[in-house]
């Protein structure tokens, strides 16, 4: 009996591992079938002259993943192992790296029936396709602020660590570049090392890309040479001190080798990126340090004390401010990381301001070095926009002036979907993801910097370190993808691509690999077609992004820094206006003295009580020149120290004063009205949320007909009534599919509306 029962066991063992095999071969052949299905269809379709680029990329998007989903049937112990670094997986990890063959082979032929049955109404001129452009990346150019293919604008995506091979960079971005650190200089005379040099001096043109500068690490010869503290702050990626004058010394013979083999190639055009992800936090609240925060060195006080000279008239009025009883400049103290406690204090104040000069002053070093070189660089930095968009200020990171030093918009924009851990988000109450750090990001360095192009080099829409869904739907990359071009992306360079070539997943994938795009062909596939509908109408998406911006936010420096929450009070203000249809846009202090101030029409201050002299000179001159200023009672009162300012003054403009969200809007919105400089298409909104929730842009097209591009960042589906002048009376024609659309559409959350608007006739 028990032998019947041990064979019985062994006989239903091998029933189900037989089952689970055929099982995969039953979906692995189905698969494979329906990769044969669409090909047909593409041979059919290319033959009556139908545009088939999508259903290509999606063919070579399922081989990819089809390859992917063998191995991991094969490799379940090491997927189970990174579902266990995600709190989200870690209970399930074992199932989850189980069934990752399936669920792959499961969505990707999903992803085949999708395109068989699109493609299918194609033929049968049910829908109608614009030709798209195959880009070929090695003849873009960088002009302007635009990617130009064959005489018209064009968006580009890759990936991060994405092999380069054909099978990946057929269509799925072929970006190149150089990667760049310190450690490169093996000796102190200079030499640097040969294999890198042999690599870089055989390295052809290549097709566009950037150059990587890495800080992580620096020679070993450096640290006798500049002393033990040079090497600090070694878990940020720039980890080594770049006061001591050696930081300058390294580079300068890193650069001076290098650049020269750079300058005018292919792989260089998108840019010189300084760093990766700057940020130098000098922060703690009583014992406990920030996030990132560390100290600094002797070097830096020392900096720090010219720079106090330089500010103040005198020691006295030093004293005076901080509260101190120092006897000199060169005797003055401060306790780094300084403590939170002490926000909104002089003391505060000068160091937030000073370590912004300082890391703004080594990254004009780092781009005049390079420019020695190659007269014709551009350079940017992989900012985080969160540094800007949330409250701290005690980063060193000045955006603004980062932004306007550079020859790129650079930035590693983000967006979040699904929460992982921690508390309930404020955007999660009305939204399907964050757009916090996306929207109102990009309108702030394109109010900068309005005639670049924007590279987002490490992008995050699709997973973060806190936020990722192995069920996200398609529709939300989309959304994302679309909403960042509509708001002035150029290109783009994805988080990430954690394969090899084969498949296999390498030990850099870390945690952030499980549940991300890489097993997700359909997430994979919706990016690249996206962009592929992007690049059919880079014309009307070029419109939007340079649309003129009436309505001007004042953004303080100042009252970012003193504040605990300044950031907040402006997405506020930024929110309620962001879905009106009216393009939103920044002005500061800079911006007012610097751009040609007819851009903007009216400038809105909202709880914004400090500024500095000059930030209320610039003001008072925008007034001067017949400027309108909404104003609320709170702000323009301060200086940098709290002490009292003059108030504004009329002039030839208007001085409006209003005390809420609500009443500035409103206002603002008539004074565009009255002026002729609302949109001619109106949209209302219902949905059970009870607040707008669809972000829209119009735009006039070739034929003089209206283009209207909308997107649902709500939580749950909202009806749309679209007018033209008052009149329902209209054509709205869906421009991806060729058709007539109802102007009363129901989106559903992260849909994308995408329409010509004519009269009817």
């Amino acid at each position: 009996m028990i032998l019947f029962n041990t064979l019985k066991k062994g006989f239903v063992l091998t029933f189900l591992l037989t089952s689970i095999v055929v099982h995969a071969q039953s979906l692995d052949k189905q698969a494979k079938d329906k990769i044969t299905e669409l090909e047909n269809l593409v041979k059919k379709a290319e033959k009556k002259g139908i545009d088939v680029l999508k259903e290509k990329t999606t063919l070579r998007t399922a081989e990819i993943f089809l390859e992917f989903a063998e191995w991991d049937e094969k490799n379940v112990d090491i997927n189970e192992d990174y579902f266990k670094k995600v709190k989200r997986y870690q209970e399930n990890a074992n199932d989850m790296a189980s069934n990752l063959a399936d669920f792959e082979r499961k969505d990707l032929i999903l992803m085949l029936n999708e395109a068989i049955d699109y493609l299918q109404l194609l033929l049968n001129k049910k829908v109608f396709r614009k030709s798209a452009p195959h880009v070929d990346w090695t003849k873009v150019e960088v002009e302007g602020d635009q990617l130009t293919y064959k005489n018209r604008p064009v968006f580009l995506a890759d990936y991060t660590w994405k092999p380069k091979v054909e099978k990946l960079t057929e269509y799925h971005g072929n970006q190149d570049g150089f990667f760049l650190t310190p450690s490169f200089v093996v000796k102190e005379n200079g030499t640097i090392n040969s294999k890198r040099m042999n690599e870089l001096s055989s390295k052809s043109t290549g097709s566009l890309g950037f150059i990587f500068m890495n800080h992580k690490g620096v020679p070993n010869w450096s640290k006798e040479k500049y002393g033990p503290n040079f090497s600090m702050r070694e878990d940020t990626y720039t980890a080594y001190d770049i006061d001591n004058p050696g930081a300058r010394a390294i580079q300068q013979k890193l650069l001076s080798a290098v650049v020269p083999h750079m300058a005018g190639k292919k792989y260089s055009q998108l840019g010189y990126m300084l760093c990766n992800e700057p940020h130098f936090y000098t922060q703690k609240t009583g014992e406990k340090l920030a996030w990132a925060s560390g100290p600094v060195s002797k070097y830096t006080i020392e900096k720090f004390r010219v720079w106090l000279k330089n500010k103040h008239n005198s020691i006295e009025e030093l004293n005076t401010l901080w509260e101190t009883n120092f006897t000199s400049f060169e005797d003055v103290t401060i306790e780094i990381p300084i403590d939170t406690s002490l926000r909104g204090t002089p003391k505060w104040y000068d160091w937030s301001v000073f370590n912004m000069y300082r890391v703004t002053e080594w990254y004009k070093f780092l781009k005049s070095e390079i420019v020695k070189h190659d007269a014709e660089a551009k350079v940017h930095l992989k900012i985080m926009p969160n540094l800007w968009t949330e409250n701290q200020r005690v980063h060193g990171i000045d955006l603004e002036t980062l932004t306007e030093m550079s020859g790129i918009i650079g930035n590693d924009s983000g967006a979040e979907h699904t929460r992982m851990w921690g508390p309930e988000y404020e955007w999660e109450k009305h939204y399907g993801f964050e757009w916090r750090e996306l929207c109102m990001g990009y309108d702030f360095m394109k109010s900068v910097s309005p005639n670049k192009i924007n590279f987002n080099s490490e992008l995050h829409y699709l997973s973060t370190g806190r936020s990722r869904n192995l069920d996200l739907e398609p529709a939300y990359a989309r959304a994302t993808f679309w909403l960042a071009h509509t708001y002035g992306m150029t290109a783009s360079q994805i988080w990430y691509w954690p394969r090899k070539d084969d498949g296999s997943v390498p030990n850099k994938a870390g945690k952030g690999y499980a549940g991300s795009n890489n097993q997700q062909p359909r997430i994979t596939n919706e990016v690249a077609t996206t962009i592929i509908d992007l690049n059919t109408y880079s014309e009307e998406i070029m419109a939007m992004q340079r649309q003129r911006k009436p309505l001007r936010l004042f953004y303080s420096k100042t009252s970012a820094i003193n504040k605990e929450k300044h950031m907040d009070d402006i997405y506020h203000l930024y929110e309620t206006l962001n879905f009106e249809g009216t393009p939103l846009g920044f002005v500061s202090k800079d911006i007012i003295n610097k751009q040609d101030n007819n851009k903007w029409d009216v400038v809105l201050i909202y709880k914004t009580p400090f500024v500095t002299r000059l930030e209320l000179k610039a003001i008072q001159n925008y007034l001067n020149n017949g400027g309108i200023v909404l104003v609320d009672e709170i702000s323009l009162k301060k200086n940098e120290y709290g002490k009292p300012l003059t108030e504004l003054r009329e002039s030839k403009g208007q001085l409006i004063k209003l005390n809420s969200v609500s009443q500035i809007k409103s206002n603002a919105l008539s004074i565009l009205k009255d002026k002729n400089l609302l949109p001619e298409i109106t949209i209302s909104e219902t949905n059970e949320l009870g607040v707008k929730v669809c972000t829209w842009k119009v735009v006039k097209n070739s034929k003089g007909n209206y283009v209207l591009s909308a997107v649902n960042l709500g939580k749950k589906e909202t009806t749309l009534k679209i007018e033209l002048n008052n009149t329902s009376d209209i054509i709205c024609k869906d421009l991806i599919n060729g058709i007539k659309v109802s102007n009363n559409p129901t989106l559903k959350p992260n849909e994308v509306f995408f329409v010509e608007i004519s009269k009817f006739k």
